[in-house]
Formats: C-alpha cells, sequence, structure tokens
C-alpha cells in the first residue's frame, strides 16, 4: 500500500553513488526478515537481534547479536533491531549499485510485532518513546525513501526466529526447511 511521507520526511530519498557503474542483467529482490527475544539474557536483560537477508530467494546474510542496550518493551527491542537491519540493507543496496546490479524496488521487511509494523509504515503514527526517536526515525525515513517496505508476518512463520529463540526440534526443522537444504 503506498503512502504519502511528503508531510513528514519531504527530503527523504535513497543515496545513490554518481559514480556508480550502468546497471546490467536481472534485477534482484531484497528480503529481510527481523525479530528480537525481548530480554532473553536473564543476567543482564538485554534483548537479542535476529536478522535473516535474502538475495531473491537465497539467504546471503544473517545477523544475531545481543543488543548494546535495556530496552524496557518488547515494542522497543523489535524498534532497535528493526534499525540494525535497516543499516544492513542501506549497506547492501550501496554494494549491489556498486557493482551494478539493478534493484527490483524497495527491500521488503517483515517483522511479527503488529505496533512496530503500524508504526514504521503508517505516516501518522506517532512515537511516545523519547529514547527509541533514533530507531524509529531512520527506519521510517528508510521507507518513505523507498528504501524498504515493512510487512507484518506472522510469528509462527517468522523465519528471523532461529536466530533468536530456543525452539523444539521440530519447530526448528520447519523454519529452516523454508531455506536451507539438507
Amino acid at each position: 500500500m503506498s503512502r504519502d511521507w511528503d508531510d513528514f520526511y519531504p527530503d527523504a530519498k535513497e543515496e545513490i553513488p554518481a559514480d556508480a557503474p550502468e546497471t546490467r542483467g536481472r534485477s534482484v529482490q531484497i528480503n529481510m526478515f527481523v525479530d528480537a527475544d525481548h530480554a532473553g539474557d536473564r543476567i543482564t536483560r538485554r534483548s537479542h537481534t535476529g536478522i535473516l537477508i535474502f538475495l531473491n530467494r537465497a539467504p546471503i546474510t544473517w545477523y544475531s547479536k545481543r543488543q548494546n542496550t535495556v530496552e524496557s518493551s518488547t515494542f522497543g527491542s523489535e524498534h532497535v533491531a528493526k534499525k540494525t537491519g535497516a543499516e544492513l540493507i542501506k549497506s547492501m543496496r550501496y554494494k549491489l549499485r556498486m557493482l551494478g546490479v539493478p534493484m527490483d524496488g524497495p527491500a521488503n521487511v517483515f517483522c511479527d510485532n503488529e505496533a512496530v509494523f503500524k508504526n514504521s509504515s503508517i505516516p501518522e503514527s506517532v512515537l511516545k518513546k523519547k529514547h527509541l526517536s533514533i530507531c524509529y526515525h531512520l527506519v521510517r525515513e528508510a521507507v518513505a525513501a523507498g528504501i524498504l517496505r515493512v510487512a507484518k508476518e506472522d510469528g509462527t512463520t517468522n523465519l528471523s526466529d532461529v536466530l533468536t529463540k530456543i525452539m523444539t526440534g521440530p519447530k526448528k526443522r520447519q523454519l529452516l526447511g523454508y531455506f536451507m537444504y539438507s
């Protein structure tokens, strides 16, 4: 669904390098699954970020790391994870452009938190937590610039869960079966 972001981020646009080579070949689609395990570390109560990035249908980058801050809510830890993912996507798009690879629209970002999804994709939504404002605005500006397109993914099929959560063998095999080959 296309939305008008001009009132909120009028100057938002993707930085395309002036010295990028001419694009050749077929365009590629970037898809990212992102999730956070809120307060998963029992000692420090820091959350864990999990990011899985696909180029077309091939997994090419995965990221699993404890967050640097303690977040007081799932909403906050998911926003921090999405900011990290947005930075990885921006970097990847820049590298691909410098290799002459054409992009097939914005990168699709799949998250399983309804509030974070709505906050990132609806221009009129507001943030009432000042400490999350950098993460909030970085992601929203990337959406406004056409770098990201945020979508809601069901929690049972979010592929990045394999990087953040302890799960049973059958559940883990099911999620890994969607993108790993044995």
